[in-house]
């Protein structure tokens, strides 16, 4: 069975939600943020030496990193759901999309994050880390429009992988500025197996 070692308030969010989409069998274990810091245990180094989330283990394998994940289970576990046809022109689109989430997007928004912490003497750089996240989730609005998820009307990893920047982007932006993005964090937070994966994940800033 599928062990999802699970951060509170963090990416790995997104891979139970997977899971729950496939119908998977698996095992929450749940690691606590520091209060203070809000970093991730020690415990979490005894999993992987990077000692962050997600880390699942399976079948003797342990794999870090949300979009190696993502097509692990997808690869392995998924019988042909959750992605195009590898044969197909969308699976190139695909796979740009898993990419481009922690690849491009996530910077300008953990940027904003880190140089808010430091006052006035991050204020040179907020313009231009501004600027980067209007970039990014400009080119994730124009995507959507006129579609339901990533590549058309079906669900697909691509979605869950880019949905912590979509997410995030609430707390980070004013989202209602990207329609068709907004619409989309709605559209998939209201999907029942997402709405079961908060369940058994616990507590999420980050939910609608």
């Amino acid at each position: 069975m599928i062990v999802v070692h699970h951060l509170n308030d963090s990416r790995s969010q997104r891979i139970l939600w997977l899971l729950d989409e496939l119908g998977l069998p698996y095992e929450v274990k749940k690691y606590q943020r520091n209060a203070e810091t809000r970093l991730a245990p020690p415990e979490l180094k005894a999993v992987h030496p990077l000692g962050k989330s997600p880390v699942i283990t399976d079948n003797g394998r342990t794999i870090a990193e949300s979009g190696a994940i993502i097509d692990y289970v997808i690869r392995r576990h998924g019988g042909g759901r959750l992605q195009p046809d590898p044969t197909s022109p969308a699976y190139d689109e695909y796979v740009q999309w898993l990419h481009f989430a922690e690849g491009s997007a996530m910077l300008p928004l953990l940027l904003k994050l880190y140089v808010s912490r430091l006052g006035e003497a991050g204020a040179p750089l907020a313009p231009r880390i501004e600027s980067e996240i209007a970039n990014h989730l400009g080119y994730v609005d124009r995507a959507l429009q006129g579609r339901d998820y990533l590549l058309g009307p079906e669900l697909t990893g691509a979605d869950v992988q880019l949905s912590f920047v979509g997410e995030i982007a609430g707390s980070r932006a004013d989202r209602a500025t990207y329609p068709a993005l907004d619409a989309w964090v709605k559209r998939f937070q209201a999907r029942p197996a997402y709405r079961r994966a908060l369940e058994r994940g616990g507590p999420y800033a980050f939910a609608g």
